[in-house]
């Protein structure tokens, strides 16, 4: 599925972005990023509106100049080698147009003919693999004006991959997708990754890009914040609060005053059989609470704990920048 260039070698990441600064006059859209993909991942990119994603992407993509810095895609540096790093790179912009008065094998066909994906006969077959590729087989005579939104992107994504690209850069993919459409969309880019594409995928909803991906990082302000697991941005974002709800059989005011004397433990309240409060510590601290309790000679029938959504750290980083 993917690119028939010269393959990098496997230490090679597919994006490897040093330093990169992009200005819009005296506005700064990206600051100084430095980040680097893996091959063979989901990596996403997450921030608010204004966090530098799509600037990101359109130097990925070679559609501007950056002010300063580096970017290589599968080791080919996108500045000096130009046209090697668009038969390595598929772009998918946020809300790609697609003509109404096409069907969509017309629609693939005429972008493979772009390409110069061969014959007519083998566009034909490329066509056929990549609408497969997207689980889309069925609509290949369908108009493309007929198409629901999940099918336009998912065309659009087919679009994408006619050329075999190393590396996809998909900006907001998911944008106004129904559940069953975003479910449809991860599973083609895993099956993508498995094939041996990097794709890179952006939005503004941390918790999609967590289902979607395998790794990702968070930008405000044109600045890296985090990178990593889903788990380790939480870390790294500074998120290790979490609500914990202890469920007992008796002697919930002796649960509760206990707990209220151990470091990490505040705004605690009583719900009938449940003592629920708010927890700062780590892991060990959290199972260090269940021996306590139990020790106590409490009688505790259930723990849970709910960490903060990934919204509301996202929710935390778009209100920080309304701070004056």
């Amino acid at each position: 599925m993917i690119s028939n260039l010269s393959p990098a070698t496997a230490e090679t990441p597919a994006i490897d972005i040093r330093d990169l600064r992009v200005d819009y006059g005296d506005f700064v859209a990206v600051n100084d990023l430095t980040l680097t993909v893996p091959r063979g991942e989901v990596f996403g990119l997450v921030g608010p509106n204004g966090a530098g994603k799509t600037s990101t992407f359109r130097v990925l993509t070679t559609l501007m100049e950056p002010t300063y810095g580096d970017v290589f895609l599968d080791g080919v540096d996108i500045l000096e080698d130009i046209e090697s790093a668009r038969r390595i790179v598929g772009y998918m912009p946020d809300l790609a147009p697609v003509p109404s008065d096409l069907k969509v094998w017309e629609f693939l066909d005429f972008h493979a003919a772009a390409y110069g994906l061969g014959t007519k006969s083998q566009r034909r077959e490329r066509v056929a693999e990549c609408l497969e590729e997207v689980a889309l087989t069925d609509q290949r005579n369908s108009w493309c004006k007929a198409l629901s939104r999940g099918q336009t992107q998912r065309v659009v994504l087919a679009k994408t991959l006619l050329h075999r690209p190393r590396v996809m850069i998909l900006d907001e993919p998911a944008s106004g997708l129904d559940p069953l459409a975003r479910r449809d969309l991860r599973q083609a880019l895993r099956r993508l990754a498995d094939n041996g594409a990097t794709v890179f995928v952006s939005s503004h909803i941390l918790s999609e890009l967590a289902e979607m991906c395998s790794s990702l990082c968070v930008m405000n302000k044109g600045r890296l914040l985090a990178s990593g697991t889903a788990e380790q941005v939480r870390q790294q974002l500074g998120s290790t609060e979490r609500t914990l709800t202890a469920t007992l059989l008796g002697k919930q005011e002796n649960a509760a005053a206990w707990l209220q004397s151990q470091p990490g433990v505040h705004r605690l309240h009583l719900a009938g059989e449940q003592v629920i409060f708010d927890f700062t510590g780590s892991d060990e601290a959290q199972a260090g609470l269940m021996e306590g309790l139990i020790a106590q000679g409490l009688r505790l029938r259930a723990f849970e704990e709910k960490r903060s959504s990934f919204e509301d750290i996202l929710v935390e980083v778009a209100e920080s920048n309304r701070r004056p």
